[in-house]
């Protein structure tokens, strides 16, 4: 099995404690090359919610989302100088030198952008308009993924473990994303303290647009010198210096600069990490009344519950048995009377994997 640094950019492996050397199940239902989520390919996939499609368009596949990047993953982009980050380089500088979304802390999406992500979730992996600009149309990938953010690092649209799974690669996100906080605040702190001491790396507000965002303008020339100081004209310079200055890092410096709220998080991801690899079956039982049923054509059912990416198909004899878990006995005894009435079993394994996608649920 692979090990939790396999999912992320090889930066993190001299920065990040001995944890994330353990091994995580591979995420093998979520393949990229062939998008489990495009129409040619989406086998186990909730094709519809409320008669609405899910399945990706082959052209965006999940990549309907515009990353905002740390100023260190940006500088270690433009410091790697290997042929086939080329067009990374290059889609990164082009966004530099826009100057829109580009601060000391982040190479970011505008706030046209992120006004649009927040009011069409619906047709995420659909919407060709909001396609990120590292993606490579033609070839079908990611022009920059060796140095990927927290979201582009976790996300799958399917989980081998369900709704466990889930909520692994979830809270491995959350520390991912505080550790990209704090290492891009302490490199700006390093480089640029007067943006630390201005308060500018505090948390956005839910950002309101001006017409000036809406149409994607910059911010005028005297702010943005304002903001870069001396580093104005030379912001992929201040990139690199970030980089270098957290690759510099111990993985003991990382843990005191991510503070109480980086153990904490650790703890939570330790917890999920034990639910994944050792998950225990309920004591009780009881079909999930929120799952979604879609009977085939060759008589076999679809059920989904956890995630409107992902189901399981049941023949569907199997779906009569589910419904006898009621939540009002427990499984060893409804298991006996399935055996003694109707012949027939759903043994230990099959059930744990109903739970694992919430088909089946804690009564």
């Amino acid at each position: 099995m692979p090990q939790m640094f396999d999912s992320l950019p090889v930066l993190y492996r001299d920065l990040l404690p001995g944890f994330f050397r353990q091994e995580i199940p591979n995420e093998e239902k979520a393949t990229c090359s062939s998008c489990a989520m495009c129409p040619s390919s989406a086998s186990g996939a909730v094709e519809a919610v409320d008669g609405v499609s899910r399945l990706f368009r082959p052209d965006t596949k999940c990549c309907t989302y515009y990353p905002k990047l740390p100023n260190y993953l940006v500088g270690a982009l433009l410091s790697d100088t290997r042929d086939e980050l080329g067009e990374g380089r290059r889609r990164i500088m082009e966004k530099i030198s826009s100057h829109v979304g580009v601060t000391p802390q982040w190479v970011r999406p505008s706030a046209r952008y992120n006004l649009l992500y927040r009011n069409s979730r619906q047709f995420f992996g659909r919407a060709a308009s909001m396609r990120c600009p590292y993606f490579e149309e033609q070839q079908g990938g990611c022009t920059i993924w060796p140095y990927r953010e927290a979201v582009c690092s976790t996300f799958f649209c399917k989980y081998v473990a369900g709704a466990d799974g889930r909520k692994l690669w979830m809270t491995f996100k959350t520390y991912l994303a505080l550790a990209e906080i704090q290492l891009s605040r302490y490199a700006v702190l390093q480089h640029l303290p007067e943006y630390i001491l201005a308060g500018r790396d505090k948390p956005d507000p839910a950002e309101t647009p001006t017409l000036e965002d809406l149409d994607d303008k910059p911010l005028p020339e005297k702010e943005y010198a304002a903001l870069w100081r001396g580093w104005a004209g030379r912001e992929d310079a201040f990139y690199r210096a970030c980089f270098e200055t957290i690759r510099a890092l111990s993985p003991e410096q990382v843990e005191k600069i991510m503070g109480l709220d980086g153990v904490i998080e650790l703890k939570v991801l330790e917890k999920s990490l034990r639910d994944v690899v050792a998950p225990d079956l309920p004591r009780v039982l009881k079909l999930n009344p929120e799952a979604t049923v879609k009977w085939l054509a060759d008589g076999s059912v679809a059920l989904g519950a956890y995630s409107e990416y992902d189901a399981v198909a049941l023949p569907g004899l199997a779906y009569s048995l589910l419904v006898e878990f009621t939540g009002r006995e427990p499984v060893p005894a409804v298991r006996e009377r399935l055996r003694k009435e109707k012949q027939a079993d759903l043994h230990e394994d099959i059930l744990l994997e109903l739970y694992r996608h919430r088909i089946l649920t804690e009564a």
